[in-house]
């Protein structure tokens, strides 16, 4: 077993480090969600926090860990004898982001329960967690379904296992820690409320704290057990601090006027439901126990709020997550004249350590970074542009004179569905119809590989003709492996939706462009919303670039089209033929999630050689491979030339203009795609 690297040793990362302390001291605080950069010691600190836990004791023998002192009566190892229990170290379970659902929860033996009646089951990963750590490295990335699971496991503290009437149910009660690379694509916001905390991470712009950074790292690949034993002392020290604060945490006291400021912050920033307010009202409790108190203050209020707060703000995919804190302090103060002598300034920026080095011993050097230390990132893109307004053009890929600064998207609208023609079987998602794992029942097959889903008439109507046969003399029905039958299902998946966005000339006017972006926008929100990937090619110039690969990130795609500078010739071809080679690479990458190309342009193609018949075969190579494509017609003005509706034709899609996007109609444009995919077939 390879030596962790020491908790204390992390270097910076502050909040990381109290967020996940305070879950050690009171895991009713709800785990903790950890967003950021990669490369910013998320999975480091996750993995050393394990190691610094106090050892566990459990019944020897019980593959659900049962503390000898409380059984859980219900445990399928169970009922346990009083015996002696075994102490090992905390449990550090790791999920992967493509485990299945009965790698999770377990699974039964569907064949012994049919024919014996026998309770087989093997336990999944929540059970390996139980009073341990489950950690969900790329959290963003686990399906749907698989979320839920573990978050309805996490509130509720067992996990239950039912399959054609029979039922398993074992405790489950773990630290959950979850990290995620927002760029990556953002959690649906019903589960950003699930999780207790959650903290921003990013790596500091100090000189001096990287090169600690790099210093340590170093002797730590260098000598693995030399270095820990470094930080052995430390390593003691927190682990006591631990074990001495949830020895308080059943003594403290949250006064009248804390829980008064808890109601009133969360009222102030309008925070949906109460799960807000009982979360802040553990982790106040659980930072007073941390600093060695028995009463909350207005600087543990101010803290719990800083860390429960900020990921239940947000309302759409584009808000950045955060919290205006003179509005806290304001909150705070209004209604801060019950709770205690209210000088929380001092002892707040301490994370009640008393001597201001962060949560632990060997907090790494210099005080706690700035909150904003670093450079304006991709929420602030949209604002420098705006500055080149004063008529000088800006060099782009697709260069040129004429090119103009970006225009600001319109409110973005509601939108109708667009999907994809036929069925599919790709990932779960809310768009096109599918062959899923969970929805309607639609008929039964042979296994293929293990068996998830049982379709128990198709099972009996398989096994009944050969009972006589297999000798058959009780009442139970003799089941081979060969009789078990899967249930297919029909659900919805997630697309592809991949943007191929015109930004020539042609489409500079301020206001046209501004309304081509909202619409966009509109779909980019609609994607976010039914799961998809989204990806973004814009053509300009003399070339087209991609300008966001295909990602789970549509705030990322936001970001990009916001920034997007116009001007320049028409290249249509070159920007259908870039989406095509995306499209190829991304087949080879995820085959089973079928792409949606949605074409924003007014359907003129100039520069180079007869762009209009080289834009024509183009789009005729897309619709060889069957890609479903929907053209957004951009052309204004009172006389139009119909360029989308041939560039449509080609793409054997279908057009709709901005105006039409926006109106009840687009529900015809749904039948017009599915229509356009039945033609295809034909």
């Amino acid at each position: 077993m390879s030596t962790p690297y020491p908790f204390t040793a992390v270097v910076g990362q502050d909040d990381l480090r109290l967020a996940l302390l305070l879950n050690a001291v009171s895991p009713q605080v709800g785990g903790v969600l950890v967003r950021g950069e990669k490369g910013t010691a998320k999975s480091t600190a996750v993995r050393a926090l394990a190691a610094l836990m106090p050892e566990t004791e459990v019944v020897p023998g019980c593959r659900f860990s049962c503390d000898p002192a409380a059984p859980d009566p219900s445990c399928p190892d169970g009922p346990h004898e009083s015996r002696p229990g075994a102490r090992r170290p905390t449990a550090l379970v790791e999920l992967p982001v493509g485990a299945s659902e009965d790698r999770l929860v377990g699974a039964l033996d569907i064949e012994r329960a049919l024919a014996e009646g026998v309770k087989a089951f093997e336990p999944g990963l929540l059970a390996g967690a139980h009073r341990g750590i489950l950690y969900v490295d790329e959290v963003n990335l686990l399906n749907d379904h698989l979320v839920d699971l573990l978050l309805d496991a996490a509130a509720m503290g067992a996990s239950y296992v039912e399959r054609e009437g029979v039922s398993v149910r074992h405790a489950a009660r773990f630290l959950l820690v979850g990290t995620m690379n927002p760029e990556e694509g953002e959690l649906r916001p019903q589960l950003l409320d699930r999780f207790g905390l959650t903290v921003e991470v990013k790596a500091s712009r100090e000189p001096e704290q990287r090169v600690e950074v790099v210093r340590r790292r170093l002797a730590y690949d260098d000598a693995p057990e030399e270095f820990a034993a470094r930080w052995a002392d430390e390593e003691a020290a927190v682990r006591q601090r631990i074990l001495a604060a949830r020895e308080l945490l059943p003594s403290v006291r949250l006064g009248e006027g804390a829980l008064l400021q808890i109601a009133a912050t969360c009222g102030a920033f309008e925070v949906d439901g109460m799960r807000a307010d009982i979360v802040m009202a553990r982790t106040a409790t659980a930072l007073a126990a941390w600093a060695g108190r028995t009463d909350v203050l207005a600087e543990d209020v101010r803290q719990a709020a800083l860390l429960a707060l900020p990921h239940r703000r947000r309302r759409n995919p584009f808000d950045a997550p955060g919290l205006d804190e003179d509005k806290l302090d304001e909150t705070l103060e209004r209604f801060g004249g019950q709770n205690g002598d209210g000088d929380g300034d001092e002892a707040g920026n301490d994370d009640g350590d008393g001597d201001g080095d962060g949560p632990g011993p060997g907090g790494g050097p210099g005080g706690q970074p700035e909150p904003d230390d670093g450079p304006p990132g991709d929420g602030d893109v949209a604002a420098r542009p705006e500055a080149d307004e004063a008529g000088k053009p800006q060099a782009g890929p697709g260069g040129g004179a004429g090119e103009r600064a970006p225009a600001r998207a319109s409110e973005p609208f509601r939108t109708k569905v667009l999907s994809v023609p036929g069925i599919g079987e790709g990932a779960a998602g809310r768009r096109s119809r599918a062959r899923t794992d969970r929805g309607r029942t639609t008929g039964a097959r042979r296994p293929r590989g293990a068996l998830t889903t049982l379709h128990l008439a198709a099972t009996v109507r398989a096994a009944a003709p050969h009972q006589r046969v297999r000798g058959r003399s009780g009442p139970g029905l003799v089941v081979r492996r060969d009789d078990l039958r899967q249930a297919v299902r029909e659900g919805h998946e997630s697309n592809l939706v991949l943007f191929v966005v015109d930004a020539s000339g042609s489409m500079a006017a301020r206001q046209r462009m501004s309304a081509v972006k909202g619409a966009v926008l509109s779909l980019l929100l609609d994607a976010y919303q039914r799961r998809d990937k989204v990806g973004l090619v814009t053509f300009r110039g003399a070339a087209a670039e991609v300008v966001l690969p295909p990602t789970s990130s549509v705030d990322a795609a936001a970001a990009r089209l916001e920034s997007l500078p116009t001007g320049g010739r028409t290249p249509l071809a070159a920007g259908l033929l870039r989406a095509h080679d995306v499209l190829r690479v991304e087949r080879l990458r995820d085959p089973a999630r079928r792409p949606l190309v949605v074409v924003v342009t007014d359907g003129r193609a100039t520069g180079g050689p007869q762009p209009v018949a080289l834009a024509g075969r183009a789009a005729r190579l897309l619709a060889a491979e069957g890609t479903a494509s929907v053209v957004v017609d951009c052309e204004a003005g009172p006389v139009r030339l119909g360029l989308a509706g041939q560039l449509a034709g080609e793409l054997d899609g279908t057009a709709v203009t901005l105006d039409e996007l926006r109106a009840d109609s687009i529900a015809g444009l749904v039948r017009d795609v599915q229509g356009a995919g039945t033609r295809r077939a034909a």
